[in-house]
C-alpha cells in the first residue's frame, strides 16, 4: 500500500546545519543530535498517521466493523451499558429487591443488602432509583404487572352481563391471590403503620382503578336505561371487587381454610348474582326517585 502522507522536510533545515559543521565542531555535534532528533520524530509521526489513515479505510470498508466502532465509541463517550443490558440489570435489581422485601420485610431490607445481593455497587443503584420508597413502588409495579392478565386475554368475554363478570370476577381473584400479591398483601398490612409509604405505593402502583373504570363502563354500556350517574357506577364497580375478594383473600391470609378451585368459582357466581341483584334495585330507586 502507497504511503500517502509523504515526509517533507525543508531544504534549509539541512543546509543550515551543514555549513556549521565546518566551521564550529561543539556546535556542530549540538546541530547533528537536534536533526536526529527531529527526523526520528517525523518518521515517527509519518508511520501514525499513516496506521492510523489505514485502519480508517479499513473499517470505512467494513460496515460490521464500522458499526462495532461506534457502538464501542458511543460506550466510551457516555459510560453507560446499552438500553437492553440496563433494562436487564433493572429487572435483576428488581427481581432481587421483591425476593429480600417478602421474605425480610421492608424494614429490614437495606439498599446496601439490595446492592450486595444484585452485585451492583450504590452508585448504580442511586442511578436507577432516589431511595428505598421508590425501589418499594417499582417493585410493587412490577408485581402488578406479573399477575394481571396478559395482553392477549380478552376481559369482556362472554355473552350476557353476568357471564361476562364472572370471568372478570375469575380474572380478579386468580391476580388477588397469586403468592407475591398474598404476601405483598402481608407485608403492607403489617409494616404500613411505621412506613405509610407503603401503602401509598400500593395505592398509586396498584391497579384496581382501572378494574373500577372497565367494570364501571361495563354497567354503562349493558344497562343504558339504568338511571345511575358515572360517581355510582364508580362505586358499583368498586364494591363489586371488594365483594369478589375480600373474604376469598383473608382466608389465604390465614383467616379460615383457603378455597379451593371449585369453591372459588362457585363463590364467583354468588358474588355476580347478588351484586346483579342489588345493582339492578339501586338502579330502579334511582328511577322512582
Amino acid at each position: 500500500m502507497a504511503m500517502r502522507h509523504r515526509l517533507h522536510i525543508p531544504v534549509r533545515a539541512l543546509t543550515t546545519p551543514h555549513r556549521t559543521l565546518a566551521t564550529t565542531p561543539h556546535l556542530a555535534v549540538t546541530t547533528d543530535r537536534v536533526l536526529t532528533t527531529r527526523l526520528t520524530r517525523a518518521i515517527t509521526a509519518a508511520g501514525i498517521i499513516e496506521r492510523v489513515a489505514t485502519r480508517t479505510r479499513i473499517v470505512k470498508r467494513d460496515p460490521v466493523r464500522r458499526a462495532k466502532a461506534v457502538s464501542a465509541k458511543a460506550v466510551r463517550k457516555s459510560g453507560r451499558p446499552p438500553r437492553a443490558d440496563a433494562l436487564l440489570l433493572r429487572e435483576r435489581i428488581l427481581g432481587v429487591a421483591t425476593e429480600l422485601f417478602l421474605a425480610e420485610g421492608y424494614g429490614s431490607t437495606s439498599i446496601e443488602s439490595v446492592a450486595a445481593r444484585a452485585g451492583i455497587s450504590k452508585r448504580t443503584f442511586y442511578d436507577r432509583f432516589d431511595d428505598k420508597a421508590a425501589l418499594f413502588a417499582a417493585v410493587v409495579h412490577h408485581i402488578i404487572e406479573q399477575i394481571r392478565p396478559p395482553a392477549t386475554v380478552p376481559l369482556l368475554a362472554g355473552a350476557s352481563l353476568a357471564e361476562i363478570l364472572q370471568r372478570l370476577a375469575g380474572l380478579i381473584l386468580k391476580a388477588a391471590l397469586a403468592p407475591q400479591a398474598i404476601a405483598l398483601h402481608r407485608l403492607v398490612t403489617g409494616e404500613s403503620s411505621r412506613f405509610p409509604e407503603l401503602a401509598y405505593a400500593v395505592e398509586t402502583e396498584g391497579r384496581q382503578s382501572e378494574a373500577t373504570e372497565l367494570i364501571a363502563g361495563l354497567l354503562a354500556r349493558e344497562q343504558r336505561q339504568a338511571m345511575i350517574g358515572t360517581a355510582d357506577q364508580r362505586f358499583a364497580a368498586d364494591q363489586f371487587i371488594y365483594m369478589v375478594v375480600t373474604l376469598p383473600q383473608r382466608r389465604a391470609l390465614g383467616f379460615g381454610t383457603p378455597m379451593t378451585p371449585a369453591e372459588l368459582n362457585a363463590w364467583a357466581r354468588k358474588v355476580v348474582t347478588l351484586f346483579l341483584e342489588g345493582y339492578r334495585g339501586l338502579s330502579e330507586g334511582f328511577a322512582r326517585s
